[in-house]
């Protein structure tokens, strides 16, 4: 498939050709991947983890992925199977379709000039490697097919927030690192803190 990026090992699918089950199946049910569903950067004014709960913000993914419809105009991520097993996620689509992220003062921002309107602009926003299969890798394949993707899809940029520290904590790691992102091709663009780099990549 045009869409589908291939190593000896790992394949990455958009997520609408993933199905529901194996997405869930990589966030797991424990730890702040289940428990975000990746929405942080999605969420309403005021909203939390804890005042929507799990569920709703799952039924948001769900819509989002589209899973299981590869007919789907849209979707908004990638999945990465290692020998069958759905193993890793990437969150990548317009940078717009982040509103918490635009309402950020500090990452991106700071010392930029860049249209927050512009939907040209993709970004990565989160990874996410199931328990027993980090440290191989995953990371870097999924950022790597990222570029392809957003490219195909007519961005002209695209974007990643990562740590810029190898001290961080795990719960901090989902934003990526920035070897991932310059393994992939991007560059430094800005420094919003000490911990965060803006990386990039034009097309």
């Amino acid at each position: 498939m045009a869409d589908a990026a291939m190593t000896p090992e790992v394949t990455i699918v958009p997520a609408d050709e993933a199905s529901w089950e194996d997405l869930q199946a990589l966030f797991g049910t424990r730890g702040d991947p289940s428990r975000c569903q990746c929405q942080r950067f999605k969420m309403r004014p005021g909203e939390s983890w804890a005042s929507v709960g799990a569920e709703e913000l799952g039924f948001r993914l769900c819509k989002q992925t589209d899973c299981g419809h590869p007919e789907s105009a849209t979707t908004s991520g990638l999945v990465a199977y290692l020998d069958g097993e759905p193993v890793g996620w990437c969150a990548v689509e317009p940078r717009t379709a982040y509103p918490r992220l635009l309402r950020n003062n500090r990452v991106p921002w700071v010392g930029r000039t860049e249209d927050k309107t512009d939907d040209s602009v993709w970004a990565v926003t989160c990874f996410v490697t199931r328990t027993g299969f980090r440290r191989r890798g995953i990371s870097r394949v999924l950022a790597r097919a990222a570029v392809d993707f957003a490219r195909q899809r007519g961005a002209r940029a695209l974007e990643g927030y990562p740590m810029t520290t190898k001290d961080v904590l795990l719960g901090e790691l989902h934003v990526g690192t920035q070897g991932v992102f310059a393994a992939a091709g991007f560059t430094e663009v800005s420094r919003p803190t000490l911990r965060r780099v803006v990386m990039r990549i034009d097309f």
